[in-house]
């Protein structure tokens, strides 16, 4: 199995900074994407940013400007710096990765269990 840890969320007023950290472990023979996902309350579960193994980012338009994701394939490391949140930023955020373990031949999503952001002056 893998295992996502999740790190640095927080409480912030609008226009300050935060940085999520995420930390994958475990049986791990290949990881395809990672990323981050959201999820307000009364809302689904959105995207907001992923990278490819070779660096290719992906943002939601929401965020697109403010949020850069980077990934240290060595360590298995996946953060997401935030800057200029607003107060329509505040979601739990979840850690994702597609990753196939030793053993198996096939891939699938694994979730971290969350980490609370919240922008609120």
């Amino acid at each position: 199995q893998v295992q996502l840890v999740e790190s640095g969320g927080g409480l912030v007023q609008p226009g300050e900074s935060l940085t999520l950290s995420c930390a994958a472990s475990g049986s791990i023979f290949s990881i395809t994407a990672m990323g981050w996902y959201r999820q307000a309350p009364g809302k689904q579960r959105e995207l907001v940013a992923s990278i490819t193994s070779t660096g290719s980012a992906n943002y939601a338009d929401s965020v697109k400007g403010r949020f850069t994701i980077s990934r240290d394939n060595a360590k298995i490391t996946v953060n997401l710096q935030m800057n200029s949140l607003k107060p329509e930023d505040t979601a739990v955020y979840y850690c994702n990765c597609n990753a196939r373990i030793i053993g198996s031949v096939y891939y699938r999503d694994y979730w971290g269990q969350g980490t609370q952001v919240t922008v609120s002056s």
